[in-house]
């Protein structure tokens, strides 16, 4: 795929080249998008307003790095926006700043499935979730997350910790966890 070619062609709307980029990277950033969701139509409510904004941007992509990075950073901010705004998530998306000890490097063994992995994430605080996803998964600093989020970087780091030692106290007891329904049936 000629990248260069098809941004052009886009930005001048041909419909063609439109659609060669929706269908080249809209099943990826599904997946982005769902990360931060609870719900697969909130995913595609995001995915489509991302995509709204790429079409909108284009214009602004200097062809530095990958095409889909640049994507993907539109699709997480679109994200973190639908959550802030959502009021099914706001009483969720909430950070406080009290400081948790760092969590051990004593990683279980983990015997699941990547799959398996992921709708164990799902199953967090949104506002865990969120911060989980945005260092372990996207890979942003928690100085990025503290800007993007508007916390500071300690409560990043602290709901990260928080985020971790609940998955890895789920994964200790991983015959507690259905992973075939995704349910965490833990006491």
């Amino acid at each position: 795929m000629d990248t260069q070619k098809l941004v052009k062609d886009c930005i001048r709307e041909i419909p063609a080249a439109q659609r060669q980029l929706y269908d080249h990277f809209a099943e990826t950033m599904l997946g982005v998008c769902y990360r931060y969701t609870k719900s697969m139509n909130d995913a595609e409510d995001v995915l489509q307003d991302g995509f709204v904004k790429v079409f909108r941007n284009l214009g602004q992509y200097k062809y530095e790095g990958e095409l889909g990075g640049w994507i993907r950073r539109i699709m997480v901010t679109t994200a973190l926006n639908f959550l802030k705004k959502n009021s099914r998530y706001n009483h969720e998306f909430s950070f406080d700043n009290e400081n948790l000890h760092p969590v051990a490097d004593d990683d279980p063994e983990i015997k699941m499935t990547g799959k398996e992995l992921a709708d164990l994430v799902r199953q967090l605080p949104i506002g865990y979730q969120t911060i989980f996803n945005l260092h372990a998964v996207e890979g942003y600093s928690h100085v990025e997350i503290g800007k993007m989020l508007g916390i500071n970087e300690g409560t990043s780091r602290s709901q990260y910790a928080r985020a971790r030692a609940l998955l890895i106290s789920w994964i200790k007891k991983n015959d507690q966890v259905n992973f075939k329904t995704g349910v965490y049936a833990g006491k």
